[in-house]
């Protein structure tokens, strides 16, 4: 089949879905919104949340909801792709996986401690699964590594994930580390997706 007909097909389906449909209702910026909306719903995410740090936030659907959900709250978004603005929402387009990224958001902060880390940040995949697994793992553990450095006691953590090489390991790791951790797999993730997001809540520190 040719890519052209791929294409075609891939955007019937987008055209379609419900959650595109409702993105576009809610004036959303992407369908991902939904998948932290309904782990909020169910976890309760974002009750009390001061200040949020949303990584690999382009294009802001997640700001969007926190900014919605929680209009008090300080948001930091990171990407090293541009985004659009949001009010409410500071935005720093640089690459959290390089130190300079790390620094400027640590310089942002100021030492204002963190009530929940978001990290929806996916590598580009390459289609080698072995690869894009190590690839989207690093991101993980890099979301996790961050929590020591800024994430108050009984803040919470929220990181997407596949599961396959590194999913078991970073699991235990985050359960020596927060008092509760659970496995989410939103209805608004695609069936055919790997992905899934774990979950941390109750920071008790390294």
């Amino acid at each position: 089949m040719s890519k052209r007909s791929d294409t075609k097909r891939w955007l019937a389906a987008h055209r379609s879905d419900p959650y595109v449909k409702a993105a576009q209702s809610d004036n959303y910026r992407s369908r991902a919104v939904y998948k932290l909306a309904e782990v909020d719903d169910k976890d309760r995410l974002l009750a009390g949340a001061r200040c949020v740090i949303d990584l690999g936030a382009a294009p802001g659907g997640w700001s969007q909801y926190v900014r919605r959900k929680q209009p008090d709250a300080r948001v930091i978004a990171l990407d090293r792709l541009p985004m659009d603005p949001i009010d409410g929402v500071r935005f720093l387009q640089v690459d959290f996986g390089e130190q300079e990224g790390l620094d400027a958001l640590m310089a942002e902060l100021d030492g204002t401690p963190v009530d929940l880390v978001l990290s929806d940040m996916a590598p580009n995949l390459t289609g080698v699964k072995a690869a894009d697994q190590a690839a989207v793992m690093q991101l993980a553990e890099l979301s996790l590594a961050l929590c020591s450095d800024v994430l108050r006691p009984d803040g919470a953590l929220l990181i997407k994930v596949f599961q396959g090489e590194g999913f078991d390991e970073l699991l235990s790791d985050m359960r020596s580390r927060f008092a509760r951790v659970a496995v989410r797999k939103p209805k608004a993730s695609r069936d055919a997706s790997r992905e899934m997001y774990l979950l941390g809540m109750g920071w008790q520190g390294d």
